[in-house]
């Protein structure tokens, strides 16, 4: 236990306190986009809510370390629609996920067409979001394939969850990804929050955990406390570093809370699970890194911030009804397709 106790100590120290305040301001803003999401489904401000309050420890730490950009040299996501805490630390703006949860035109992932959580953000390499359930991990070969064949560090990420590694498209991904004809640069990012739906991870699981299917595949593979931002953090770092250098892929399992439910299909109710902020804030006040002051300051200014953006989004416009085929056809809308004033 000494041992244990030393090694959280000396990797407390290795991130340092400027970074561990900025993880911990990151994991609270996305907690309050999240419960304002909510809030909005249920009052009518918003159709539907689905999203991962429970996961910032582990999301956070993942986006503070992607290398953002456009193209092959820079890394691609394919994410799913717990992915909020990813995308705002790497610098999104929560008022852009309200935007998308009041279906509002200036929705810039959708233009007010898709469910919440599903961003496209293609300066950044972020893949479409699907609401169909773990087909990113499909998706992510084809760029995986295209970085094996480039001159780059960059690599391929996709996260999903422990219910979706049931399906084909998870074992087509961890099947194409070692081959030795031509190995992918891809981190495998599993966040297992105990549920699929509203299934129990220990009623369909055989394997002991689901980072075991690494040794099938002869991968690299770890399964981690996602509820630990410090443990989070450094898996990260030593995953992504192996998949640049080695140019081959990583299965990285992360156990996590799910504090709210699904969605707001199973009512988003709080659930009593632990929760990896208020574990973290303990940690950083027995540790002298925050007092309480500083903790209830971030928390007033996340909740101002996202009262003042909530106020705004409901002040913007919502879709003409003859902008309905904007930016669904490359090539312009064919003929044969109805108009405004058509049949």
């Amino acid at each position: 236990m000494a041992q244990d106790a030393l090694a959280v100590q000396d990797s407390y120290e290795v991130l340092g306190k400027e970074l561990l305040r900025r993880i911990h301001s990151l994991m609270v803003g996305a907690r309050v986009l999240e419960e304002r999401l909510i809030k909005m489904s249920k009052s009518g401000d918003g159709f539907f809510w689905i999203g991962g309050p429970g996961e910032e420890a582990f999301n956070v730490p993942l986006g503070l370390q992607v290398k953002k950009g456009s193209g092959l040299e820079f890394d691609y996501l394919h994410l799913h629609y717990r992915s909020s805490a990813i995308l705002l630390s790497m610098g999104a703006k929560p008022i852009d996920s309200i935007r998308q949860m009041r279906s509002v035109a200036t929705d810039p992932y959708s233009k007010g067409r898709n469910f919440v959580n599903h961003a496209a953000i293609p300066e950044w390499n972020v893949v479409p979001m699907s609401p169909t359930i773990e087909t990113q991990y499909s998706t992510v070969i084809g760029t995986g394939i295209a970085q094996a064949r480039t001159k780059t560090d960059a690599i391929s990420i996709v996260n999903g969850g422990d219910g979706g590694t049931a399906e084909g498209d998870f074992h087509s991904c961890l099947v194409w990804s070692n081959r030795p004809a031509l190995p992918l640069p891809i981190l495998i990012i599993v966040v297992n929050n105990g549920y699929a739906i509203s299934t129990a991870e220990e009623t369909q699981h055989g394997e002991r955990q689901i980072s075991d299917w690494g040794r099938v595949f002869n991968m690299s593979a770890k399964t981690i406390n996602g509820n630990d931002p410090v443990e989070s953090y450094l898996a990260i770092k030593e995953a992504m570093a192996y998949c640049r250098k080695e140019r081959k892929p990583y299965l990285l399992e992360a156990k996590t809370s799910r504090l709210n439910g699904h969605s707001s299909s199973s009512g988003a109710n709080r659930l009593q699970e632990p929760d990896c902020i208020s574990l973290f804030e303990a940690e950083l006040k027995k540790r002298g890194l925050m007092t309480p002051d500083e903790i209830s300051r971030v928390w007033d200014e996340a909740l101002k911030s996202i009262d003042y953006d909530h106020q705004q989004v409901k002040s913007e416009p919502f879709p003409k009804p003859e902008t309905i085929w904007e930016d669904v056809f490359a090539e312009g809308l064919p003929e044969s397709y109805p108009t405004k004033g058509g049949s």
